[in-house]
């Protein structure tokens, strides 16, 4: 099918019969359609990052999501659940660009990025390259989206132009400090916190005590949820609240697709 760009070890990826066409229920596994293709990000301290723009097939995009993902040193990486499935419903669902990329030392199927883990300093050069990349593209309204470990690289070095706004899926608050949400605060930039009611690391109370300093923060306590936001109810929580804040009235995306789609099958 030659409106789906394979992904980096697309022997996963499974059609569901060619030509095949008609409303389908949009399950865990589900792929649909979107011009996919791969970035290398060069950093300002002149490391290559391995990457990928998915961004819708018939339109231009209305807006931007900069993935940051969870700890490298525990298996986070570009492919972790949440923004793999962004990638594969938010271009054709809401119009929605995603960039996601692979911090510095970081592996995916993709491949490596060049550089080592750097507990979050390091990691800034990495936010801004592929920030000034969606520039360069010429990708419209930039939003961030951190989850775990991304949400403290967003807070410590996201407060940049042209980022409209940043939404922090499960933040620890652990390399992040007052001082950043100072910054937050003082930029009026747009803050939305989805904090998972069983979380093993921040949970609403704590969280809501902590963003306090930042009066534009949001923060959502989302009940039943854990740190790592397993199963389709919860993805799709987070994807209708990363919709609604980059494109008004997207959301809930739709639970079905009248279209082409394929399956990714090691889910």
């Amino acid at each position: 099918m030659k409106w789906l760009s394979p992904e980096p070890g697309s022997s996963h990826l499974i059609s569901l019969g060619e030509g095949w066409w008609g409303v389908a229920e949009i399950v865990a596994n589900s792929v649909l359609p979107a011009r996919r293709e791969p970035l290398t990000i060069t950093t300002s301290d002149g490391l290559r990052l391995v990457g990928e723009l998915a961004s819708p097939l018939d339109r231009d995009p209305v807006a931007t999501m900069v993935c940051l993902h969870p700890l490298p040193t525990h298996g986070g990486m570009m492919d972790s659940h949440l923004f793999r499935k962004s990638a594969w419903r938010l271009p054709a669902l809401a119009g929605i660009a995603v960039l996601r990329f692979n911090t510095r030392g970081t592996t995916s199927a993709a491949g490596t990025s060049e550089g080592a883990f750097d507990a979050g300093e390091g990691e800034g050069n990495d936010l801004r390259a592929a920030v000034a990349d969606a520039l360069e593209l010429g990708l419209p309204h930039p939003w961030l989206v951190g989850w775990s470990f991304g949400t403290d690289v967003v807070l410590r070095h996201g407060d940049i132009d042209p980022v409209e706004g940043a939404v922090l899926l499960s933040p620890p608050l652990k390399f992040s400090t007052d001082a950043d949400l100072d910054r937050w605060a003082a930029s009026g930039r747009r803050l939305t916190a989805l904090v998972p009611e069983l979380d093993d690391y921040l949970r609403p109370a704590q969280a809501r005590a902590r963003f306090a300093r930042v009066p534009q923060a949001e923060v959502v306590g989302v009940e039943g949820a854990k740190h790592l936001w397993v199963g389709e109810k919860y993805v799709r929580i987070v994807l209708d609240a990363i919709a609604s804040h980059l494109v008004p009235g997207a959301a809930p995306l739709p639970g079905t697709y009248d279209g082409p789609m394929e399956r990714w099958n090691d889910l």
